[in-house]
């Protein structure tokens, strides 16, 4: 038998607990990957056939840590007659378990076993082709949004109060039809058909549910909170007869609604398995207990879940400081402050220093903090905000309006949005431009060169260039024009903020677009010299903008702070923690109390603060920039549930690097409005 001494009592249960069905609640930091792949050997070394052995897990890196944590546990053993030596279990995500199955059985359905899977970009041209044939002359319909709400009414799933536009919704209704015989008809499938097409296999043709629940007689699902409702309906028909279920989950931890996470699956699971056995994994390896503790406090105010209280052998650690700044700027200058003085003084490495934050635009000021004060860094869950697409696309448009003939900043916004300049046309532009070793722009402004192009195309050729010549004439004048304004107003003549909106499937990735564009235009102003022409002020914003040297190179490639989104964070650990924005209507969002997921955003809270090892820092502002303007900002109602006994102020610890004196107040008030209601 393996060793399992160095398992915990409710770890080693779990391990030993092979038939029937099983819920490992497994809270944060509980080790429930070490007792997964313990509990797969586990049941190969009772005799179990590793063939019947099915583990499903949601991410191709998680799977092939369980892949690689089983090879290293699985000792050598003796094999039964009969059974193949090479035998191992199915470690593996849904979608690649669907495969499996719809290529043995798809014939089945009418398709042939050597189908192909569309990505997104398949799907979008399937989707351009049917829109081509039926929409009207001129009609603006988004693809993207087109095909996200297909997804949706496909899946029959997803956030029951998500914003939809209507006009889409019912274009993607009149054209599911279309679209599906149309992957059909090239014997190709979407990563949505690879779940619905088991299911209807299944229902359909019960000997292919059959030789599958033969196949795998024993189930294991991890992250079982994260499971969609067509997710549940495949594991429920593939175990419902035999029983032998594993799932391991923490409802705690279920942040994953708004793509349709349903927490009721594993709320109500004895309602399919009446005989579900439940072991709890409470012991914590991760943090200390101030941090478990209040954590705890935290959660239990969520009146829909499983009650676990996390504890920890780690000893009770330092308690969890609460800093109040005045906007984001002083925020982020003092969070950099504070690890650049744990590094000098403390001696901890940037690589153990996190900064976790509610949404992507939040990263601007951090980044231009660390920037500035030469700190390394490296974001998770999201582009850096110069390289996010938005931000890219109006920088493009200014160096266009500076320099006409910078061609890649031209072949990016040519038809940003949609003016009749296709790829293709961009193409035999382009070459055209190599042909007189001349830039796209002075290629497209040869009559000769318009001439090899229909009346339709060649028309939206000399509109663009008459465009770039009158948005570019007021910029050369030396009158005096406000920056923000100008570009605001160029980006809604443009319709760049209707683009921005109509491409984007999750409404609040679309604002948060726009936010971030209306964060770097509020910079504009700050940067503007008085009398220098509009275009030289562009300029030298464009040089403060871009000029990025390079700075501790002469650190270790993992030597960097870490910034992420909570949503990215889940399953990583950071021995210190700096949690920035817990503001009401960042934490919870603004549209939770509405939409009733206060309790989800409660989930996302407690999984940043159980990401701390040893420190946890937790910060909001009193004010925030919004369109150029300060935006009174108010603590997160979530910060009333931390034990008062847990939290201690910035200038308490003796550690506060700026603006002690003038901060007395502000922590005063935060005190008070900690204590409110």
């Amino acid at each position: 038998m393996s060793d399992l001494s160095s398992l915990n009592p409710q770890q080693r249960q779990a391990v030993q607990s092979i038939l029937g069905p099983l819920l490992i609640l497994a809270g944060a930091g509980t080790g429930k990957t070490r007792v997964i792949t313990h509990r797969i050997v586990h049941m190969i070394q009772r005799s179990v056939d590793p063939r019947q052995i099915l583990a499903v897990t949601f991410t191709n890196k998680a799977a092939r840590e369980m892949q690689e944590r089983v090879r290293k546990l699985f000792p050598r053993r003796r094999v039964p007659a009969g059974e193949n030596p090479a035998a191992h279990p199915t470690i593996c995500t849904f979608h690649s378990f669907c495969v499996r199955v719809l290529r043995q059985h798809i014939e089945r359905l009418g398709y042939k076993r050597n189908f192909v899977i569309y990505d997104e970009s398949e799907q979008l041209a399937t989707v351009r082709k049917i829109l081509s044939r039926i929409s009207a002359k001129g009609e603006k319909i988004d693809p993207k949004l087109i095909l996200s709400q297909l997804s949706r009414q496909r899946l029959r799933e997803g956030p029951e109060n998500a914003v939809e536009d209507p006009s889409s919704s019912a274009m993607a209704a009149h054209i599911r039809r279309q679209y599906e015989s149309a992957l059909h008809a090239s014997n190709a499938v979407d990563f949505d058909d690879l779940l619905l097409l088991t299911l209807r296999l299944f229902n359909e043709h019960p000997e292919s549910l059959k030789s599958c629940e033969q196949q795998f007689r024993y189930v294991m699902v991890d992250e079982y909170q994260d499971t969609s409702a067509a997710q549940f309906r495949l594991i429920h028909m593939l175990t419902r007869n035999h029983q032998n279920l594993c799932v391991v989950g923490d409802d705690d931890q279920s942040i994953y609604g708004w793509r349709g996470a349903e927490i009721k699956n594993l709320l109500n699971l004895e309602r399919y398995f009446p005989g579900l056995r439940i072991i709890k994994l409470e012991q914590n390896y991760r943090s200390t207990n101030t941090i478990l503790s209040a954590a705890n406090a935290v959660i239990r105010h969520n009146a829909q879940r499983r009650p676990k209280q996390l504890w920890s052998e780690n000893g009770h650690g330092e308690k969890i400081s609460i800093q109040a700044f005045a906007n984001e700027e002083e925020e982020a200058r003092t969070v950099v402050e504070q690890i650049d003085y744990a590094r000098k003084i403390d001696r901890i490495p940037w690589s153990a220093q996190a900064i976790l934050f509610r949404t992507n635009g939040q990263s601007r000021p951090l980044e231009t903090a660390l920037r500035q004060a030469g700190v390394r860094y490296h974001l998770i869950g999201g582009q850096s905000f110069f390289d996010r697409r938005e931000i890219k696309d109006f920088i493009a448009y200014l160096k266009v309006l500076i320099n006409p003939h910078d061609d890649i900043s031209l072949l990016r916004i040519a038809n940003v949005p949609a003016r009749g300049l296709s790829t293709a046309t961009m193409e035999r532009l382009l070459a055209a431009s190599q042909e007189r070793e001349a830039s796209v722009y002075a290629a497209m402004r040869h009559t000769d060169v318009q001439d090899r192009f229909l009346k339709r195309t060649r028309d939206s050729i000399c509109e663009f260039l008459s465009w770039i010549e009158q948005t570019r004439a007021p910029l050369t004048q030396t009158d005096p024009m406000p920056l923000p304004q100008w570009a605001s107003a160029f980006l809604t003549e443009i319709e760049y903020w209707t683009e921005l909106r109509r491409s984007e499937k999750n409404p609040e990735t679309a604002e948060s677009r726009v936010q971030n564009l209306k964060d770097l235009i509020a910079v504009m102003g700050e940067r503007q010299t008085p009398g220098l022409k509009p275009i030289e002020c562009l300029e030298t914003f464009l040089e403060e903008l871009l000029l990025d040297p390079d700075r501790g190179e002469d650190q270790p490639e993992g030597e960097a702070v870490t910034l992420i989104t909570i949503h990215s964070c889940k399953g990583l650990e950071f021995p210190n923690v700096h949690i920035v924005g817990i503001e009401d209507g960042l934490l919870p969002h603004s549209r939770s109390k509405t939409e009733g997921t206060i309790d989800e955003e409660r989930r996302l809270f407690y999984v940043a603060m159980t990401r701390a090892m040893k420190s946890l820092s937790i910060s909001y502002c009193l004010g925030r920039k919004r369109y150029g303007e300060i935006i009174p900002g108010h603590p997160s109602p979530f910060l009333k549930e931390l034990p008062s006994e847990l939290l201690e102020y910035a200038e308490e610890k003796g550690k506060q690097p700026i603006d002690v004196e003038s901060g007395k107040n502000r922590f005063a008030s935060l005190r008070a409005a900690l204590n409110e209601g």
